[in-house]
């Protein structure tokens, strides 16, 4: 009965969501909205208007993307306490003719830097033509760093941008990244996507962003939460942090992909915050090679090193490990289960236990596939509510 509770919600929150929204989307086969073990299809979006339409063709033309995308490509301005005359400042873009922007939670909020996340006490955001108007914070979800904003759509005429589908990016992928470096406004840089599903460090809560876009397409101070575009001029995915070892903003950019933050813009859009399931394990890669050495009877998967007391994991009587070796020049705890599907989906490493779960809503009873003792087993486990959840206010 939860699951199913968990799925109905799910379906609504979907519905809702482009109703409250009237965000146009690319139809695609999955969209992370999260439901009771499967995905949410977009019905009930509302159709694209032509303005927002992808770019015909296939070839890359920056110029292009550039003369038909930026109107919709703001700056945010945040300031986070009164009298400030320094704003902290940021990227975003137009999702909706209602007045919906997508952006980055670290830039209108301080997750990260206090243990209760507090919203900038006044947003503006501007647009092309330099004008400038008040906008309010809808809600974040600090565990992929996102953040939606509404403004009146009658204080600035809007242009949207059609929102594509992360799930079939691909390395090698000629990309544009849109936004404010350094402040300077309406700006495009060009790149590949060099690699995708990566898992990277949040700047704004301790779990990690898993199916990070990696791309060499500049991301630098005042990128973040701008958009990322594919050749058609569709958003794949928020400028979310670039990795450096020098502190200087020469390195390797990550985005947020889309999928995942429509599933974030969807419950802020209806309920005002983000919930996300927690299962109560960490997890590392179990590789062929691991998995030789371990005997362990699966190929790929996950090895659980510990099990949260108290937890779903731990109330469904899964094991973690109990002794630690080097193998290959790296720590392995072994002696813990193994999980090698998630609701018959196949887990390939501890990443996509993360993104496998994520995609659930809590109260959803999943179906763990593992191995214990080289024997396979089933365990269904109610999922929780993630932890460690800052409040919006």
């Amino acid at each position: 009965m939860v699951a199913l509770v968990a799925a109905v919600l799910g379906g609504a929150v979907a519905l809702l969501a482009a109703k409250a929204t009237g965000v146009a989307n690319e139809p695609t086969k999955t969209v992370y909205l999260a439901g009771g073990g499967q995905d949410l299809a977009t019905a009930g979006a509302q159709p694209a208007a032509a303005s927002m339409r992808p770019l015909v063709g296939n070839g890359f033309n920056p110029a292009r993307i550039y003369g038909a995308r930026s109107s919709g490509v703001v700056t945010i301005f945040a300031f986070f306490a009164k009298g400030d005359t320094h704003a902290a400042q940021g990227s975003g873009f137009v999702v909706s003719p209602r007045g919906f922007i997508l952006t980055s939670a670290h830039v209108v909020t301080d997750a990260g830097d206090s243990a209760t996340t507090h919203g900038a006490s006044s947003v503006f955001v501007g647009f092309k033509d330099r004008d400038r108007i008040v906008a309010k914070i809808v809600g974040w979800d600090v565990y992929d760093d996102v953040a939606l904003l509404r403004v009146d759509p009658a204080a600035h005429t809007l242009a949207s941008v059609p929102l594509g589908n992360s799930a079939r990016v691909q390395a090698g992928d000629p990309v544009a990244a849109m936004g404010s470096p350094f402040g300077n406004e309406d700006s495009i840089a060009v790149g590949v996507v060099s690699a995708i599903h990566r898992s990277i460090a949040s700047l704004t809560s301790t779990y990690k962003v898993v199916d990070a876009i990696q791309t060499d397409a500049p991301i630098t101070h005042g990128n973040s939460g701008g958009p990322l575009f594919d050749a058609r001029g569709r958003v794949i995915g928020i400028n979310a942090q670039i990795r450096s070892d020098t502190g200087e903003s020469q390195g390797v950019g990550f985005a947020v992909p889309i999928n995942a933050a429509r599933r974030s813009m969807g419950q802020l859009a209806v309920i005002g915050h983000v919930v996300y399931a927690f299962l109560g394990v960490t997890t590392e890669d179990l590789t062929p090679t691991l998995a030789r050495h371990l005997g362990s009877g699966a190929r790929r998967g996950a090895i659980i090193d510990s099990v949260k007391g108290g937890g779903p994991a731990a109330h469904a009587g899964l094991r973690g490990g109990n002794q630690q070796e080097t193998f290959n020049g790296q720590t392995v705890t072994s002696g813990g289960d193994i999980i090698v599907a998630v609701d018959d989906q196949p887990v390939g490493s501890a990443d996509d236990v993360v993104r496998l779960v994520s995609e659930k809503l809590p109260g959803a009873v999943v179906r763990l596939t593992i191995v214990r003792g080289g024997k396979d087993r089933v365990v269904h486990v109610r999922l929780g509510a993630r932890p460690e959840a800052p409040t919006n206010g």
